[in-house]
C-alpha cells in the first residue's frame, strides 16, 4: 500500500457533465506531504465558448473571467506536471480524471494514474442516511467552507475531509489502498470545414440558436449535432 500521508487532491469545474462534450475552466490541486499541504496550484481555464448560465450561478464563473484565464493546454499540462506521480484524492475522483484522461488522449499523452476516492470512503464509513455531497460531508467534520463550487477551495476542504476519513478506516485498511483510476477515451478529431459550413447553414435556415463552441467542435459532436438537426427539422438545408 502506497504511503497515504503523501498524495496530492484535485478538483476541476466544469461547462457540464460530459468529458467528450464540455470543457474544463478551473482548476484546483494541492499537494501534500507528510500530511501536511506543501504547494497548491489553481488557475482558471481559458474556454472559446460561453459557459452556461446554471453553471455560471453554480460557481461563480463568468464567461468573462474565465476568459482571462490561462489557455486550456498550459493549464492541463502544469496540472499533470503538478500531480507527478502521486496518488490522487478527490471526492468522486473519476469524474474529475475522466476530463484529464480525455484531454490527455486528444493529444497522446500517456497517463495512468492511482486515486482513493473520498466518496467511495464516505459511503462505505459513514452512516447510510448521512449525506455525501461534499458540502453536507463538510459540515458533519466542520470543515469550514470557503468558497463552494471554486477548484481550489474545494480541494483544500476534500484534503481535510481525506484526513478526517483516514482514521475511521483503521480497522479496514483495504479501504484505503488507491485503485487504477479507468477511463475509457477515444481520441477526438476536429470537426472539418464542410462540417461546420453545413451546420452553420442549417441553423440559420431554421433559425437554431443553440450555443456552439466552434473552436473545439469535434467532428463526432458535429455528426451528433446535425443528425439531432436533421430528426426536429428535417434534412432540407442550404447547400
Amino acid at each position: 500500500m502506497q504511503n497515504l500521508d503523501s498524495y496530492t487532491v484535485i478538483d476541476l469545474e466544469m461547462t457540464g457533465l460530459s468529458a467528450k462534450r464540455d470543457r474544463v475552466i478551473e482548476i484546483g490541486a494541492v499537494r501534500v506531504r507528510n500530511g501536511q499541504t506543501e504547494d497548491t496550484y489553481g488557475t482558471l481555464v481559458r474556454v472559446k465558448c460561453e459557459i452556461p448560465q446554471k453553471v455560471q450561478e453554480l460557481t461563480g464563473i463568468t464567461s468573462e473571467m474565465a476568459a482571462g484565464g490561462m489557455d486550456e493546454n498550459e493549464a492541463m499540462q502544469k496540472l499533470l506536471d503538478f500531480i507527478g506521480k502521486d496518488i490522487l484524492v478527490g471526492h468522486n475522483i473519476t469524474y474529475d480524471y475522466s476530463f484529464i484522461k480525455q484531454w490527455a488522449v486528444n493529444r497522446r499523452i500517456p497517463l495512468e494514474l492511482y486515486a482513493c476516492d473520498t466518496l467511495r470512503l464516505a459511503r462505505m464509513l459513514l452512516a447510510p442516511e448521512q449525506s455525501k455531497k461534499l458540502e453536507d460531508l463538510c459540515a458533519f467534520f466542520h470543515i469550514k467552507r470557503e468558497q463552494a463550487h471554486r477548484a481550489l477551495d474545494d480541494a483544500i476542504q476534500t484534503q481535510q475531509l481525506f484526513e478526517c476519513l483516514k482514521p475511521l478506516a483503521q480497522k479496514k485498511p483495504e479501504l484505503l489502498e488507491p485503485k487504477r483510476l479507468v477511463y475509457r477515451a477515444k481520441r477526438q478529431t476536429p470537426a472539418t470545414a464542410h462540417q461546420m459550413k453545413r451546420l452553420k447553414e442549417f441553423m440559420a435556415l431554421h433559425g437554431i440558436q443553440d450555443s456552439i463552441c466552434w473552436e473545439t467542435l469535434t467532428r463526432s459532436a458535429a455528426s451528433r449535432l446535425q443528425d439531432q438537426y436533421y430528426t426536429l427539422y428535417g434534412r432540407n438545408a442550404g447547400k
